[in-house]
């Protein structure tokens, strides 16, 4: 893949950054680089090797859901710096 200035260009659009005329030759640099190292396992002799798409056979291993007791209102509002019988009463955060 041939890296140029106008990828160089778009990627920094897309990125929303801006780049100088050094930085963006060590940018080309880097990448060129970086593809290079990438195409290698295109030496790979991959035949009859399935794709990998999770690194063990286990699928969703989840705890069972266990019924507990919880807390009951008075008991959750009792430690609260401002609450009504309901609810918690916090600061308003959204004005219109």
């Amino acid at each position: 893949m041939e890296i140029t200035d106008d990828l160089i260009d778009k990627v920094a659009g897309l990125a929303r950054l801006h780049f100088d005329a050094a930085e963006k030759a060590d940018i080309k640099k880097d990448l060129q680089r970086m593809i290079k190292f990438v195409e290698k396992l295109d030496e790979l002799d991959t035949t009859g090797v399935e794709p990998l798409l999770h690194m063990t056979d286990n699928v969703n291993i989840l705890r069972d859901d266990v019924v507990k007791g919880s807390l009951s209102r008075e008991e959750g509002l009792k430690n609260a710096p401002l609450h009504d019988e309901q609810f918690f009463k916090v600061p308003k955060v959204i004005r219109k």
